[in-house]
C-alpha cells in the first residue's frame, strides 16, 4: 500500500513536470517567433539577439526545464533567491545574469555565480564588485545601467547612472581588476521624457552605446526590452532581451 502511494506520488510529480515542460516549450516557441519576426522587420540576423530568460520567483526546477529546452542565458534580480538557485543548477551549461539593483553587501555572493551584472551604476559598486571578482578568481562582465529618466539632471525613479555620467563610470569599470566593461542596459522609464515611449528610450540607449563603443569597442552588449516591449528593443538594436512572464507565465502574487 505504501509503495503504491509512493509510486502514485512519483507519477504525479513526473506528470506535473511534463505539463510544465510542455507549457514552457510552448511559451518559449512564441517568444522565439516574436524575436525572429522583430529581427526580420529590423533587417537583423536572429543570432544577433540573445534571449535572456528572467527566472526570478521561479523554482530551480523551471531553470532545469528551460536548460533542457535549449535556454543558455538566465537572469535573476535578488541575490537571496539567485545564489541557492545558481548552486542547485551549477551542473547546467548556463550563463547567469544579475539584473536587479545590487547592494554592496551582496556583492561577494553575486560574484560567485554571476557572469554578467547588468546594474552597475556607481563607483562604489564598481570597487566592491572588483574586489569580490578578484577574490573569486573571476572576470565579470559589467553593463552600465542607464537611467534615462535622469537625463538633463532630472531625478530618476529607478537605479542607474545619468547619461552624461556614463563616460566617467565606464573608465572606472574598464580599469577595475576582475571586471570587463561589456555594454549598457536600461529599463523603459516610467517618468521623464521617455515615459510610455519604449521605442524612443531604446533608440536613445543605442546612441549612448555607440558613444561608449567609440572609446571601448568591446563594450558591445545592449540589454533592453522585456516581455511587453521586446519588438521595440530589437528594432533599436538590443543585443540582449530580458524576458520573464512571456516565457514563465505571470509570476505568483501578480495574477
Amino acid at each position: 500500500m505504501t509503495d503504491r502511494r509512493t509510486d502514485h506520488g512519483a507519477d504525479h510529480g513526473a506528470g506535473h513536470s511534463a505539463d510544465r515542460g510542455a507549457e514552457l516549450a510552448a511559451n518559449l516557441a512564441r517568444v522565439e517567433e516574436r524575436i525572429t519576426r522583430a529581427c526580420v522587420t529590423a533587417g537583423r540576423a536572429r543570432e544577433d539577439v540573445t534571449l535572456v530568460v528572467v527566472t526570478k520567483t521561479r523554482p530551480a526546477d523551471d531553470v532545469r526545464l528551460l536548460a533542457g529546452l535549449g535556454v543558455r542565458h538566465v537572469a535573476e534580480n535578488r541575490d537571496q533567491e539567485a545564489a541557492p538557485k545558481a548552486e542547485t543548477c551549477a551542473d547546467l551549461p548556463l550563463t547567469w545574469h544579475f539584473v536587479g539593483q545590487l547592494q554592496t553587501n551582496k556583492v561577494r555572493s553575486v560574484a560567485r555565480y554571476a557572469d554578467f551584472v547588468h546594474s552597475v551604476d556607481r563607483p562604489r559598486l564598481v570597487g566592491a564588485l572588483s574586489s569580490a571578482a578578484e577574490r573569486e578568481g573571476r572576470r565579470i562582465g559589467c553593463l552600465l545601467q542607464i537611467a534615462l529618466d535622469r537625463e538633463a539632471g532630472a531625478a530618476g525613479g529607478r537605479g542607474g547612472v545619468a547619461p552624461e555620467e556614463v563616460g566617467e563610470l565606464a573608465e572606472e569599470v574598464a580599469a577595475a581588476p576582475g571586471l570587463r566593461l561589456a555594454g549598457v542596459m536600461t529599463v523603459a522609464p516610467l517618468s521623464g521624457p521617455y515615459a510610455g515611449r519604449p521605442g524612443a528610450a531604446f533608440e536613445r540607449l543605442g546612441e549612448i552605446s555607440a558613444a561608449l563603443r567609440a572609446n571601448h569597442p568591446a563594450a558591445d552588449m545592449v540589454s533592453a526590452g522585456m516581455s511587453g516591449d521586446l519588438e521595440e528593443a530589437v528594432a533599436a538594436g538590443a543585443t540582449h532581451v530580458r524576458i520573464g512572464s512571456a516565457v514563465l507565465g505571470v509570476r505568483p502574487g501578480l495574477r
